[in-house]
């Protein structure tokens, strides 16, 4: 009776690894060591697809409220009198306007400087 190997199923779950592992260096295209560092590489990717969210909106919020204490505002009270005046611009736009367009910002700044006197 003849042996029984693994055939094509396990061959495409190595080649699947070892694709991924592309790029690795010494020992570690060799499957075993190969799964397991890409195995790892992927749990830092999910993760740091989500933080990636998290540290560009810090970035912003920064860039919103240096822009913001220029024109006489802290971030809060800039937000909370956007809100007010039912202004709709995400904080992606707002750091691109004071990083780019300052004129265009001011503006924003003053209508919600406006919403906040009334």
């Amino acid at each position: 009776m003849p042996r029984a190997k693994r055939g094509f199923k396990a061959r495409r779950r190595r080649k699947r690894i070892l694709k991924l592992a592309k790029g690795f260096t010494g020992g570690r295209r060799q499957y075993r060591q190969a799964r397991e560092t890409v195995e790892r590489g992927l749990v830092y990717a999910y993760r740091d697809r989500r933080n990636k969210k998290r540290e560009f909106r810090r970035l912003w919020t920064v860039r919103i409220n240096a822009a913001a204490r220029l024109n006489g505002l802290s971030y809060s009270r800039l937000m909370y009198g956007l809100s007010q005046a039912g202004v709709e611009i995400d904080r992606k736009i707002l750091a691109a306007l004071a990083m780019q367009d300052p004129q265009a910002f001011a503006a924003v700044t003053d209508m919600a400087k406006q919403r906040l006197a009334a």
